[in-house]
Parts: structure tokens; C-alpha cells; sequence
């Protein structure tokens, strides 16, 4: 399978790194946009989706180092977790992310991780020019 994005060939690697930080970063913006408690300042939005998404990947890479079998057992529950965590972080290194009360936490968890999810999901096929069903 040969993935190109404005005609150059990018690695399948590259391509879901790129997939997941603008699912990242539509999480984000959703969050802040919907959510009560959760403000995003323009500023910060850079910053925040940096540390967000290499928090989520080093997070997600110590996941797949477990054995396969607990490993494919933990991605599913470790998913919310790992963007808590991500949150968590990209709220304490950066002033471009505050969120205020649990309830704001519970909801920007999942809206996040749910964002996220579908776009990890829907995203590459939509990319790959040669999957049935993409643009």
C-alpha cells in the first residue's frame, strides 16, 4: 500500500502519527468548545496539542510493549485512561488548557477519547485513496 499525501509517499508510521495529532487536536477544540470548565486559549492550543499527543503516544507505547494477549485486553479500558493522564499533563505544563471540576475532567475524557477514537478509525481509510468508501 503506497499512502501519499499531496503526491509524496508517506509511511504508514507517519501517516497515523499525523491522523492522531489532528484527532487530537479536533478533541481538543470539541472539548473546549462543548464542555463546561474547559477553556482553551489560542496561545496555548499549539503547546497543548504537542504535549497532549506526545503524552498519548509514550503513554500508548508502554501499553504495546506488555505481552500481546494483556496488551490486547488493556487497549480497550487503557484508552480513556491514557487520554485522562494526557489531559492531566497537557493542563499542568501549559497555560493553554484549564479545566475546572471533576464533571468538566469526566466530560472532556471521553469527548476527547471518543473524538480521537473515530478519527484513528475513520481517518486513514479516508486518506488512502484506494480503500473502498474514502474521498
Amino acid at each position: 500500500m503506497d499512502n501519499r499525501i499531496a503526491g509524496l509517499p508517506v509511511g504508514p508510521i507517519v501517516l497515523r502519527a499525523g491522523v492522531l495529532l489532528v484527532s487530537w487536536a479536533i478533541g481538543l477544540l470539541v472539548a473546549a468548545w462543548v464542555v463546561p470548565g474547559v477553556s482553551l486559549s489560542a496561545s496555548g492550543f499549539v503547546v497543548a496539542v504537542v504535549l497532549f499527543s506526545v503524552a498519548q503516544a509514550l503513554l500508548s507505547l508502554l501499553i504495546l510493549k506488555l505481552p500481546r494477549g494483556y496488551a490486547s485486553l488493556l487497549l480497550g479500558g487503557t484508552g480513556l485512561a491514557l487520554t485522562l493522564l494526557a489531559l492531566i499533563l497537557a493542563s499542568v505544563l501549559t497555560h493553554g488548557l484549564t479545566i475546572r471540576g471533576a464533571a468538566s475532567w469526566a466530560a472532556a475524557t471521553i469527548l476527547v477519547w471518543l473524538v480521537t477514537t473515530v478519527g484513528a478509525i475513520t481517518l486513514p481509510d479516508a486518506l488512502d485513496p484506494g480503500t473502498p468508501g474514502s474521498v
